[in-house]
């Protein structure tokens, strides 16, 4: 496997070049949008930011103004898109509503009675789809664990208490996301990509995704899809156009508008400075969150965004890690917004200062002493765990070759000081939903890049890029004579207690 050093590749088109599917292409003066300001947003969500850009893609009138991604991902690459996911699966029941093969008025427990407990609450019996759709349940706490650790998610869900009335408190609820799957697959006998894919995915020209199922071959619903850049914002564009798509109507516009309106404020007793600084106490629709200027969006956990802005026209894209989502909107707010009112200005190193731009790989000197010494040793872990059971670092020419063993499964990626070597990998990734049975299952392989650096004269550290996920590994090594430490963090737990697993050569 080659190295490979990647840049963020920004591309704005004068006139359309892609496929038929492709969304067509424009300048964003063209468009009335000042690259100034998109140059200004890049600058502050730039090295120096907490803020891990993966892509941005922002369209006006149906056309793609500017898109960006920071590589290794790209344009053809699949991102998981965590509760994104939750507008496609509300889209799939407007069109079982369209077909006619439910009410979003049903009642939630007429469509499993073998899996309803002994005694069904009033509060259970209540329930209906659109209590799911704008998460109001009437949970008084979130039960992802309770439900996600189960053989069947369906009758967890229904086994938990309900506290309040269904319909009358906002509690962010993916499990009810779930159920909306669920109800999905036993009206139509399909999953949700079975059911969208001629649909909706087909007619938007969306190819290639995939969803995450749960042990019964239920999509999850919350989570789990992964789909393109663009195809995040075909999505945005076709509600905007209120579910017409090349003049046909994909979506009802009576659906596009009870999706996108306010269902339940999440903090009906919110201040007005909260109210005016805070994107997640605007209002809630179905699997949808309103946000401010008047604008609404698809919302995924670390900052994953599907932004549409009625009154400009306008569509943003974003992809990312982020621990701040919040930090992340007000950036777009305080330069992007402004980009599509001001008169157009023009930044003429806008293309050249993006080439330039990269998720920077790790780099080090060489450490050449130690690496003589411990290249290709096998260092075997005598604690038993489901981590790491053995592993081994090889030094070659230009790369090395971190080999993984844990049971029977082996696991080997190259990697290089200074560039990015990309790979794929059948070993999971870092996920959000990592306690999820079949998390991730079928899947596989994973695109992965890897760089590492010696971080002093003992530690080599090592990052693993899953790049179809917002999420990185980074693996410590210690060498200590013929003893040698491995720690396994990720990028986005806040924690300081990461196990030590100690192997010997």
């Amino acid at each position: 496997m080659k190295p490979t050093f990647q840049t963020l590749i920004l591309f704005v088109f004068p006139f359309q070049i892609f496929a038929q599917s492709a969304l067509p292409r424009n300048t964003p003066e063209a468009l009335n949008i000042s690259s100034k300001g998109i140059q200004e947003f890049l600058d502050a969500v730039g090295s120096e930011s907490k803020h891990e850009m993966h892509s941005l893609m922002i369209l006006r009138n149906g056309q793609v103004a500017a898109e960006g991604w920071w590589a290794p991902y790209g344009p053809k690459t699949k991102h998981t898109m965590y509760s994104v996911s939750k507008t496609f699966t509300a889209s799939a029941i407007g069109l079982a509503v369209a077909d006619g093969k439910l009410k979003v008025t049903d009642k939630v427990i007429s469509f499993f009675p073998e899996s309803l407990p002994t005694t069904v609450s009033p509060h259970l019996a209540e329930l209906e789809i659109k209590d799911l759709l704008s998460m109001t349940v009437g949970h008084d706490k979130s039960f992802n664990q309770e439900v996600f650790t189960q053989e069947d998610w369906v009758k967890a869900f229904l086994n938990l208490p309900i506290a309040d009335k269904p319909g009358t408190k906002f509690l962010y609820n993916t499990s009810a996301s779930y159920m909306l799957s669920a109800i999905i697959q036993k009206v139509t006998g399909q999953n949700l990509l079975e059911y969208l894919q001629p649909r909706l995915l087909d007619p938007l020209g969306i190819s290639g995704a995939d969803w995450e199922k749960d042990l019964e071959g239920i999509a999850v619903g919350g989570w789990g899809i992964r789909v393109k850049t663009e195809d995040m914002a075909k999505l945005g564009q076709l509600f905007l156009q209120k579910g017409n798509w090349n003049g046909k109507q994909i979506l009802p516009e009576s659906w596009i508008e009870e999706a996108s309106t306010m269902k339940i404020m999440q903090e009906p007793d919110a201040s007005p400075e909260r109210i005016a600084s805070n994107d997640w106490v605007q209002g809630y629709g179905y699997q949808m969150w309103r946000s401010r200027y008047n604008s609404y969006r698809a919302d995924g956990a670390f900052g994953q965004y599907i932004l549409i802005l009625p009154e400009l026209e306008g569509v943003i894209v974003i992809t990312s890690e982020t621990s701040d989502m919040q930090g992340l909107l007000d950036l777009v707010w305080k330069h992007l917004l402004p980009a599509f009112d001001n008169d157009p200005s023009s930044e003429k190193n806008l293309e050249r200062n993006l080439k330039n731009l990269s998720l920077s790989p790790l780099k080090s000197k060489s450490n050449k002493k130690l690496e003589n010494t411990i290249s290709n040793n096998t260092y075997i872990v005598e604690n038993q765990n489901n981590i790491v059971n053995e592993f081994n670092i090889k030094f070659l020419k230009s790369s090395i070759k971190l080999s993984l063993k844990v049971g029977e499964e082996s696991h080997e990626f190259f990697l290089a000081s200074g560039n990015w070597l990309l790979g794929t990998t059948d070993r999971k990734g870092p996920n959000l939903f990592h306690f999820a049975q079949n998390q991730l299952d079928g899947l596989a392989p994973f695109k992965v890049a890897g760089s590492y650096a010696w971080k002093d004269e003992k530690t080599i550290e090592i990052k693993l890029k899953y790049y179809e996920s917002p999420h990185t590994e980074t693996i410590l090594i210690t060498f200590e004579g013929d003893h040698a430490e491995i720690i396994f963090k990720n990028s986005f737990e806040n924690r300081e207690d990461w196990p030590v697993f100690v192997g010997k050569a």
